[in-house]
């Protein structure tokens, strides 16, 4: 899969495609609808599928009051997107410049000039252009007016409730990870570099965690403690008895570390059963299910006792033997 990272990137040889346009944050079943309709249509056209995301989201350009924490990267976004297919992605740079151009204009410069759209393919709730003035009948509209065929996809809705980034978002506020990964179509997961936490709670006590600290503009489920998997992903070396690209069972605690007064934010997971240095690794960590509400205990012996309790929950859930 090509990323261009805007549109000069885009190659002037390239004589057709069909588009697929949104955010996409979090690439979801909703999502999953849209590729596979421009994948389809691709296929029959003998052309090549694009995906245009943005990168900043909207939102934080035009209301950053509003912006939403992000599900995922515009990385992650193109390996889920090349997995179901998608030839190609455009990371295009929203600004604003990008956010006065009108509905034609955005359709005339990006869709048809640029990708060569032969097709287009968007959520029923898609709009685009100058105070998102481009309705899905605007589109259709330009659609026919420039020879391009225009595809609205309905949204997918199950249990009253449609699929979307901001329902996962509270999903994973209100603790609900397995609601959560059910709407994505997989784990919920977050990627860092491993770096030293508070100090305390590691090594020390028997349970040493690799700790990811992530800034608000990152989605994270409710501050408690999760049954999920870790895998590294970086290359170098690992000291110790994991592997690179092997998940492994772990409890994970997402929150300020109370107990020893750690106001940051973290993901801090437990790999059961293994012992490897994991500083300056990068790793991916997978949310399966909820364990316990956070809390904090009056001393060392009681934390103690919970961290065992959240082993034995976690292999209960992910169903692996110790």
């Amino acid at each position: 899969m090509d990323i261009w990272h805007g549109i000069t990137e885009v190659p002037k040889d390239l004589t057709g495609s069909v588009v697929t346009i949104g955010v996409f944050d979090g690439m979801h079943r909703g999502h999953s609808r849209l590729l596979a309709a421009a994948t389809t249509r691709a296929h029959e056209l003998g052309l090549p599928s694009i995906l245009l995301t943005f990168d900043p989201h909207p939102l934080a350009v035009l209301r950053p009051d509003r912006m939403p924490p992000l599900l995922g990267t515009v990385t992650q976004r193109a390996s889920l997107a090349a997995a179901q297919g998608i030839d190609h992605i455009l990371a295009m740079s929203f600004n604003v410049a990008v956010a006065q151009l009108s509905p034609e204009e955005f359709f005339l410069q990006i869709v048809r000039d640029t990708l060569k759209a032969r097709a287009v393919v968007v959520g029923s709730n898609f709009t685009f252009g100058k105070k998102a003035a481009g309705t899905t009948e605007v589109l259709r509209e330009l659609g026919h007016k420039y020879g391009i065929e225009v595809h609205v996809i309905d949204l997918l809705v199950e249990d009253d409730a449609v699929i979307c980034s901001t329902l996962i978002r509270r999903l994973l506020g209100e603790g609900k990870v397995r609601e959560a990964n059910a709407a994505l179509g997989r784990e919920f997961s977050v990627a860092g570099e491993v770096v030293r936490g508070a100090g305390r709670g590691g090594r020390e006590l028997g349970f040493p965690t690799a700790n990811l600290y992530f800034s608000d503009l990152v989605a994270l489920p409710q501050d408690a403690v999760y049954a999920g998997w870790l895998m590294v992903i970086s290359q170098a070396p690992i000291d110790g008895d994991m592997k690179q690209g092997v998940r492994y069972p772990a409890a994970i605690s997402v929150g300020h570390n109370p107990t020893f007064g750690d106001k940051r934010r973290s993901v801090e997971s437990y790999v059961i059963g293994k012992n490897a240095d994991l500083y300056g690794h990068t790793v991916v960590v997978e949310f399966v299910d909820w364990v316990r509400s956070m809390e904090k205990f009056t001393g060392v012996p009681e934390l103690l006792a919970a961290i065992h309790q959240d082993v034995a929950e976690t292999l209960r859930i992910l169903e692996v033997e110790k």
